[in-house]
């Protein structure tokens, strides 16, 4: 078969294969540089204070072994009310993102209203425009409704910085779905709540998880707004909470990146578990 081919088609063969091969490459490339801070983290972290300087890259020996960073950061400082209050933090911001950017993206897509387009540009503008930029005007509003050092404050935040992404993302799914299904329901008295509910929504699961994942992961690992709005005690997350290893003159590393070694389990937890419908998500309707 392929003594057949014309040599203008074994040409694009290879061509084909060596752009695959390039592409490869350079995503195995990007993996290392993503994957390397995570790896040198985890390493060092089961390691003494001498072999973290000595030699950071070395992978712990028996003579360099230590779980001393675990054990100050467990049994010499709050980290489970830290952990408590990022993930109490965190689900409930990733359940209302996910809720009302399903409901608003629906919204959007389903029905036609006067003012539609300039909600739609409201949201596109959301992403476009970082939300520290209005950190003053949100603490002087978290200041009026008495709402500084307290969570909802930074639950509140982190529904408004998520939401335009998932109502983005969400709509191009939701445009997807065949209008004959949600007809179909209509004619038989089905009630939009039920529409959905039971056929939109489970449909768009895909997107669900990829906007599960990109909203989780910056309201985990975010400082800016525990430092400005939850600094008081009993209201730290993780990221602020290890601050207090870090000090001016003197940084215990060992706590430091044992706590960041903790801090990572929930994220690749929610990995796993979504990983399938993430990839599902990445490679159909969300990035055409």
């Amino acid at each position: 078969m392929l003594n057949q081919m014309t040599i203008p088609q074994k040409l694009s063969i290879k061509h084909g294969s060596g752009k695959k091969v390039m592409m490869h490459g350079v995503l195995m490339i990007y993996t290392f540089i993503a994957l390397f801070p995570i790896f040198v983290i985890i390493i060092n972290a089961f390691k003494t204070r001498k072999a973290i300087f000595k030699d950071p890259l070395a992978l712990p020996t028996p003579d360099t072994f230590s779980m001393v960073g675990f054990e100050q950061v467990l049994l010499r400082s709050e980290f489970e009310l830290f952990f408590a209050n990022s993930m109490v933090v965190t689900l409930l911001s990733l359940f209302f993102v996910l809720l009302l950017g399903a409901m608003v993206a629906f919204a959007l897509t389903e029905y036609k209203f006067r003012g539609n387009l300039f909600i739609a540009i409201l949201f596109a503008m959301g992403i476009m425009i970082p939300i520290r930029l209005g950190t003053v005007s949100i603490l002087n509003l978290m200041s009026n409704l008495n709402l500084v050092n307290t969570l909802t404050a930074l639950v509140l935040v982190y529904i408004a910085q998520g939401l335009p992404l998932a109502v983005y993302i969400l709509s191009e799914f939701i445009r997807q779905i065949p209008k004959e299904l949600k007809e179909a329901a209509r004619c038989d008295n089905v009630s939009e709540y039920k529409i959905f509910f039971t056929i939109v929504l489970p449909l768009i699961r895909p997107a669900l998880a990829t906007v599960a994942v990109f909203t989780m992961i910056p309201i985990w690992n975010d400082l800016w707004f525990p430092l400005i709005l939850a600094p008081g005690e009993g209201n730290q997350t993780i990221t602020l909470g290890v601050q207090q290893f870090i000090g001016q003159y003197v940084t215990d590393w060992n706590s430091v990146l044992a706590a960041l070694t903790l801090a990572i389990v929930p994220v690749l937890v929610l990995y796993l578990i979504f990983s399938r419908q993430l990839i599902r998500g990445l490679t159909s309707g969300a990035v055409k």
